[in-house]
């Protein structure tokens, strides 16, 4: 399971919207995978060893453009009784983020706005 979480987390890296993050902000991204520290690190430091991320001082720079996640077509909401990923509530409608070979969720409305970094 480690190793399909580190890879999820990478996804959501590798698919940032912003031109720079706090590493603070990108770890916050993470979360949406591990709240392990370790792990979390572990999320950061391969990324940037297959050149996913830049990594200066307390910032963080994907290195692609242009391929973040587009809620018309990457984000699928699904009913059903969930919690959410993020915050623990219970939800009605999950939100996933779908990436090609997986997904990560489910969220709430607000929580995957945040997830995503759109708040």
């Amino acid at each position: 399971m480690t190793d399909e979480r580190v890879e999820l987390g990478i996804e959501l890296l590798a698919h940032l919207e912003h031109a720079e993050l706090s590493v603070a902000e990108a770890i916050d991204r993470i979360e949406a995978v591990t709240t392990n520290p370790q792990l979390q690190r572990e999320i950061l430091e391969a990324a940037e060893q297959r050149g996913i991320i830049e990594r200066s001082g307390g910032t963080v720079e994907p290195t692609a453009s242009g391929t973040y996640v587009s809620f018309e077509s990457d984000v699928v909401v699904k009913e059903g009784e969930f919690d959410c990923e993020r915050c623990g509530a219970g939800i009605s409608e999950g939100h996933f983020v779908t990436f090609d070979d997986d997904e990560v969720g489910p969220y709430g409305s607000t929580c995957i706005r945040k997830v995503l970094g759109r708040e």
